[in-house]
């Protein structure tokens, strides 16, 4: 049987070779499917039409100009050439020039009209145009003719703006006549939605700002509604089964190693955690809290009253800095209580896996392993638990419903413990982990340092390399976190970024301040370096391969590196106590709890810490200067959620660029919903499903969204098995 078009390669579109195949899969675009779902990051208003004496000085747009002399070509030294010609239009003459790009000269015949998109140059009282694209106008036609916006997509070396939109108007055509569309006509009557092929073809090519609102509110929609079944699919999945009771609880022998209290959240948290293991139904429980509240002694509990009512426990977290960190930890602890703990990463060589997994399923109480602590090492085959009894993951949005279930299951049904670093409020965190019990910790140990945090703007670059320097100088390393990995990530001024269209077709005055360019992890890393020659300068971002990234922060942690320079890939998890410094580039591009995430990172040792947030323009907004003054003077967490919701309705929540946005892996990757800003959208979706699954738990007469649902969700979850 042929696979369905969306499930084909991408190897199967004309042009596209074993390269640009290569290229795709870095951009994680496989199928032709993940293709479309390729969406624009932005898109070129060409619409907006300007005359050259009102185009703006320093961003591109779109004037509509005769032709109004010959164009010609000159060579001005071996190689490089210049084509030029004249076109006006009511308000002045603007001279057009292409370099190497004679092939055109043909292309501007006299008298000819054009709309041209770049950025228009003064010279004197003339205007002058490079390179700009073009588009001609029919004779007895106008500007309005042509469509008015144009894709901008995500990048990567290899691939082009053309290449890809080449590739998906290919894609569009082939899967445009056999495109199904999983929502019956009168699910899409009453919440107001188009038809899928409708929405795919007005996203890649809108024909209005009208056209593409649509379209966003139809895909943002099917996110969510496949998150909700996927949820509800989880939630009844675990209902059916039965864990293991683990009713012999005793904290005591933990607490008394402890060289503090555990406060009264902790408490509460772990009380919460033991009434749930007694039960001989799983838990399904997320601790969630701010940075450095003690999650992970809760974490420790729950393993200890596994282990003390006969059964096993594992800790996944999502890097292997991160599953070391917990490993030195709670292996110190657990060996004074008589408890065998083991680390499982990718690292860990071939005879010792082999090894920590006959441990594991040794059936004997005397001599198996008690915890595991690992990576997704854990979910690999041959890992197996002769009495398994509770999985606890750690940074939970780095997990997806697909990978705690797929641990979950290979333990047979445990209790599952997960833990986020990200102070939600309750309500939002029921809303985006529907199938887990929330308990919250919101209150601090006592001791803990306060990073001071300042605003500045780029004119204290000079100031910032001093400070950096002398806090390497007195012992400390420092954090500088980019928006972006490389430079062509940059939004232009004049572009329209997806996120800022509405739904009801009008968009919203953006927030970041247009125009001002994002700082590139990359780009920044090599210029500090040559700023500061004597200083170890790192860069990490999420493009690296794992093992890539586990070794730079390896080298971070060890001290042979003194700066990192990173995206958001290091708002959670590790902990480097002489980290003293945290620098947010563009800091006016991220929401208030990311902000709050990442300054996280220092103040864990003794010495003084600092945070400093470094706009990209001297102002930046009216919203943005007052969420950078609330990061300025609040440092509790849940506080800064709360600012946060009232500030912007939660849209900066769990939001910064792609790489740190929620991706269900193993399931849902989220490319346009935002679980926050699209509160109430997200809210109808989840109604919907319910209401879907209460009539038709196994989806008998919606074969379509059965069918999806089994190829999102790779493994076994749920009313659909």
């Amino acid at each position: 049987m042929s696979k369905a078009w969306d499930e084909q390669s991408v190897s199967t579109l004309y042009g596209v070779g074993k390269a640009r195949e290569t290229a795709y899969a870095r951009l994680g675009v496989r199928t032709v499917g993940e293709l479309l779902e390729h969406y624009p990051r932005s898109y070129e208003n060409r619409g907006d039409v300007k005359l050259l004496e009102t185009a703006p000085a320093d961003a591109k747009c779109a004037v509509v100009l005769t032709v109004a002399t010959q164009p010609r070509v000159s060579m001005i030294r071996r190689g490089m050439s210049l084509l030029k010609f004249r076109a006006y239009d009511d308000s002045g003459s603007c001279e057009i020039t292409f370099f190497n790009q004679n092939y055109h000269k043909d292309s501007f015949p006299l008298g000819a009209t054009f709309r041209f998109y770049g950025k228009v140059e003064r010279v004197g009282k003339r205007f002058a145009m490079s390179s700009p694209a073009f588009e001609e106008i029919a004779p007895d036609g106008d500007a309005s003719d042509l469509a008015p916006l144009f894709p901008v997509y995500p990048l990567t070396e290899g691939l082009s703006q053309k290449q890809i939109a080449t590739n998906i108007a290919m894609a569009l055509r082939l899967a445009h006549p056999v495109m199904e569309d999983p929502l019956p006509a009168e699910w899409r009557v009453k919440r107001a939605l188009c038809t899928l092929p409708y929405a795919m073809r007005q996203i890649h090519a809108p024909e209005s700002m009208e056209a593409l609102a649509i379209a966003k509110k139809r895909l943002i929609y099917d996110e969510f509604l496949m998150f909700a079944l996927g949820l509800a699919a989880s939630r009844s999945r675990v209902k059916q089964q039965s864990a293991p009771q683990c009713d012999r609880g005793d904290l005591a022998p933990l607490t008394a190693l402890l060289p503090y209290e555990l406060t009264g959240a902790q408490k509460r948290a772990i009380d919460e955690i033991k009434e749930d293991m007694a039960k001989n139904v799983p838990m399904s429980r997320m601790v969630v809290g701010d940075v450095g509240c003690g999650k992970t002694i809760c974490a420790a509990a729950a393993m200890l009253f596994a282990v003390q009512s006969g059964y096993q426990a594992a800790l996944m977290a999502p890097t292997e800095i991160l599953a070391r960190q917990h490993a030195s930890e709670l292996s110190e602890l657990f060996s004074k209580l008589g408890i065998r703990c083991a680390l499982l990463i990718g690292a860990t060589t071939a005879a010792q896996k082999k090894k920590i997994k006959s441990a594991l399923s040794d059936p004997d109480p005397a001599t198996r392993l008690d915890v595991v602590i690992g990576t997704q090492a854990l979910l690999s085959d041959g890992v197996e638990f002769s009495a398994p009894g509770l999985v606890v993951t750690d940074e939970q949005h780095r997990f997806g419903v697909g990978q705690r279930a797929t641990l979950s299951e290979r333990s047979h049904f445990t209790h599952l413990l997960v833990m986020s670093a990200t102070p939600i409020p309750r309500s939002l965190a029921l809303g985006l982990y529907g199938d887990l019990d929330i308990s919250r910790i919101d209150e601090m140990p006592p001791g803990r340092q306060v990073v001071e945090t300042v605003v500045v703007d780029d004119s204290y670059r000079a100031r910032l390399d001093g400070f950096i320097d002398k806090q390497v100088s007195e012992g400390g390393q420092v954090y500088v976190v980019c928006p972006a990995i490389e430079q062509d990530e940059e939004i232009e001024a004049g572009e329209l970024a997806l996120r800022d269209v509405a739904f009801d077709g009008l968009s919203p005055l953006n927030d970041h301040a247009e125009g001002i360019p994002l700082k590139s992890a990359v780009k920044y890393a090599e210029e500090l370096a040559e700023r500061l020659p004597h200083i170890g300068v790192a860069c990490l971002h999420g493009k690296m391969k794992p093992a890539e990234k586990d070794a730079i922060m390896q080298r971070f942690v060890s001290g042979e590196v003194q700066v990192l320079v990173s995206t958001t890939v290091i708002e959670v998890g590790v902990n480097v106590p002489s980290a003293t410094l945290m620098i947010i580039e563009n800091a006016e591009r991220f929401g208030l709890s990311q902000l709050h995430q990442l300054r996280g990172r220092v103040g864990r040792g003794k010495r003084k810490s600092y945070c400093v947030l470094v706009k990209g323009a001297p102002r930046c907004g009216e919203v943005a200067e007052k969420r950078l003054a609330t990061m300025k003077h609040q440092h509790d967490g849940f506080e800064i959620a709360r600012q946060d919701l009232m500030q912007r309705g939660p849209g900066d929540f769990l939001r910064g660029n792609a790489e740190s946005s929620i991706r269900q892996s193993g399931g849902i990757r989220f490319r346009l919903a935002d679980q926050c800003e699209d509160g109430d959208f997200m809210q109808a979706a989840f109604d919907d499903a319910r209401e879907l699954l209460e009539t038709d738990a196994q989806l008998v007469d919606y074969p379509l969204l059965r069918a999806r649902m089994e190829r999102m969700f790779s493994v076994d979850i749920g009313v659909l098995n």
